[in-house]
């Protein structure tokens, strides 16, 4: 039973992390024609939403001059000394006696009949037909007000990404 619950959990968590509605939601995006901004007349008595200044163009980037670099100096090359140790001499690995084995007896499976598989009868069986599920009312709800926001820009009002 673990091993099932364990299993499934890998299956939904790899479905979970490799789907992906990045493309869907682009794509939606930009065919999606912009909402138009809230007038002041959706609202009465509110103040018009303020727009946003422009802001001034970029300043160019300056050219960073080249620099040279100076060559990098040689590394000294150090000659270590040979030193040899009085080791021991490196003793020699036994041999290993060979062995012959007897040869691997023959088996033999008898033959066995086996008796002759039931015919199994599933018996018929009728399902009452499915009773008809109630249409829900439809519910019309009223429109969203618009909610202005002073001096802070309006993210949802920016044209859709381009490709």
């Amino acid at each position: 039973m673990a091993s099932k619950a364990s299993l499934l959990a890998v299956i939904m968590a790899c479905t979970l992390l490799g789907g992906h509605t990045c493309h869907g939601a682009r794509h939606l995006a930009e065919t999606t024609p912009a909402a138009a901004p809230p007038t002041a007349a959706a609202v009465p008595g509110l103040p018009a939403v303020p727009t946003m200044p422009t802001l001034p163009p970029m300043p160019a980037v300056p050219t960073v001059p080249a620099v040279t670099v100076p060559a990098m100096p040689m590394v000294p090359t150090v000659t270590v000394p040979q030193v040899t140790l009085p080791l021991p001499p490196m003793p020699a690995v036994p041999l290993v006696p060979k062995v012959t084995m007897p040869p691997m007896p023959t088996i033999v499976v008898p033959k066995v009949t086996m008796a002759p598989m039931p015919t199994v009868v599933v018996p018929k069986v009728t399902v009452p037909p499915m009773p008809a599920i109630p249409s829900m009312p439809k519910v019309t709800l009223p429109p969203m007000p618009s909610i202005p926001t002073v001096n802070v820009p309006m993210p949802f009002l920016a044209p859709p990404p381009s490709a």
